[in-house]
């Protein structure tokens, strides 16, 4: 069996939608694991980009099985809209190509509104989070209230149960929020007609994946957002409603842990984050910028601003812990050219000393200063190289000072945003 997951070692927005395009060429079946629409996977081939949200990045190719897991949390809308999207550019997205999960939760109207206004009523206090109704449906999932794709298979029962649903949110909407009920029958009438449109996509997955597993295909499970967004190891509050690290694979996809025997994390040679929450090493200067305009650090889903700042190797070894990862993906080493001194953070000052752990509290984290170690940059030549060894030197002190300090090695490294400019640097 050969199950290899790849990870977000950051805040997310890393390029794991690159990487897993790139590893989804030698792969058989692409399993999406958890979250939803918030995210967004750019992926660039030849003179075309694609941007995905939900479906999983192995979808640009004619011969792999694409699934969404069960951890996901599916706007049907969103989904059928992002089909219509691929199909239009050229790309086939048929029952064939991808199958979606029975036990897989919806995200309703009132998820979405029920966000926006929670997230209003926080004022300065709000988390950030995209109004795509993520929190509110896991919310809902974890509370045992949720409505499933397989629900829509019995439209009575699904009736009923959406029916004491939305008697309970326009309650919480219009007595707490003042704001404007939602129609029964307008949700129940649209749900019923995605599912008319979705139902040959949907199946047991984790039957599918593991039949594909014991029968020796080569699975990639695909994660959305990063560590440090992570709901039990992130920077709490400000993270995600589910599990990105290696062990949301399991839950998520439905799958045993020996069933996976690579965890490839991804990491851009710098560190981005999008909404707020400490950033200890983000640069609010001339630099910050720079990085943000070459990189073009706008988020695929939102296209917000993201913050900028130096790599940060305290995260990136507690994310290859947290994630026992096997390999190490580096992208936009291309951005850092032209750049005549580069810092990388392999420390925290935090009361006094010099600390090399990731604290819990946010309030503690918030305290904590970078250490920085020092290198010499490199020119554009990065971007033209087709192999490790094609790389400026200084890059490559640059890539191996990072697998030193975290005791993982780096598989590949990412010199431009188009699948072409991928170099594979060692055993993935």
């Amino acid at each position: 069996m050969s199950g290899t997951v790849v990870i977000g070692a950051q805040w997310g927005d890393e390029g794991k939608g690159k990487i897993t395009d790139f590893l989804a060429e030698s792969s058989d079946v692409v399993v999406r694991y958890q979250g939803g629409n918030n995210a967004g996977h750019t992926v660039e081939v030849g003179d075309r980009k694609y941007k995905l949200h939900l479906i999983p990045s192995g979808i640009l190719y004619d011969d792999k099985l694409c699934v969404i897991g069960d951890g996901v949390v599916i706007d049907p809308e969103a989904l059928l809209n992002e089909i219509s999207y691929l199909e239009g550019e050229g790309v086939k997205v048929t029952p064939e190509k991808l199958v979606i999960s029975d036990r897989a939760h919806l995200i309703m109207p009132y998820h979405k509104v029920l966000d926006g206004l929670s997230e209003k009523s926080r004022g300065k206090g709000d988390i950030g989070t995209t109004g795509k109704g993520i929190g509110p449906c896991y919310s809902d999932k974890h509370e045992r209230s949720g409505l499933r794709v397989c629900d829509l298979k019995h439209p009575e029962y699904f009736k009923e149960r959406l029916m004491a649903a939305i008697e309970v949110k326009n309650r919480i909407i219009k007595d707490v929020y003042k704001g404007e009920e939602l129609d029964f029958n307008a949700i129940y009438n649209s749900y019923i007609e995605y599912y008319s449109r979705l139902k040959d996509y949907i199946a047991d997955t984790t039957v599918v994946v593991y039949n594909a597993l014991k029968g020796n295909k080569k699975v990639l499970f695909e994660g959305a957002q990063g560590t440090l967004l992570d709901i039990d190891y992130g920077t709490y509050p400000y993270v995600t409603s589910s599990h990105p690290i290696s062990g949301g694979v399991c839950i998520g996809a439905g799958v045993g842990p020996t069933m996976i025997s690579r965890a490839v994390g991804v990491c851009k040679s710098y560190t981005t984050r999008v909404g707020k929450g400490p950033f200890p090493t983000e640069l609010e200067d001339e630099m910050g910028e720079y990085i943000r305009e070459k990189g073009f650090e706008y988020g695929t889903t939102t296209g917000r601003a993201r913050r900028c700042g130096w790599l940060d190797l305290v995260i990136l070894k507690y994310a290859a812990r947290l994630s026992g990862l096997t390999s190490l993906a580096i992208t936009k080493l291309d951005t850092l050219s032209n750049i005549d001194k580069i810092k990388v953070c392999v420390g925290y000052e935090f009361d006094g000393k010099v600390i090399d752990y990731f604290p819990a509290s946010m309030e503690d984290l918030a305290k904590c200063r970078p250490v920085y170690k020092e290198f010499d940059g490199w020119d554009d030549s990065v971007q033209n190289a087709s192999s490790f060894d094609e790389l400026h030197d200084n890059a490559k002190k640059y890539i191996r000072f990072i697998e030193e300090y975290t005791g993982v090695k780096v598989s590949i490294v990412s010199v431009g945003p188009n699948r072409s400019q991928t170099i594979v640097a060692g055993d993935i």
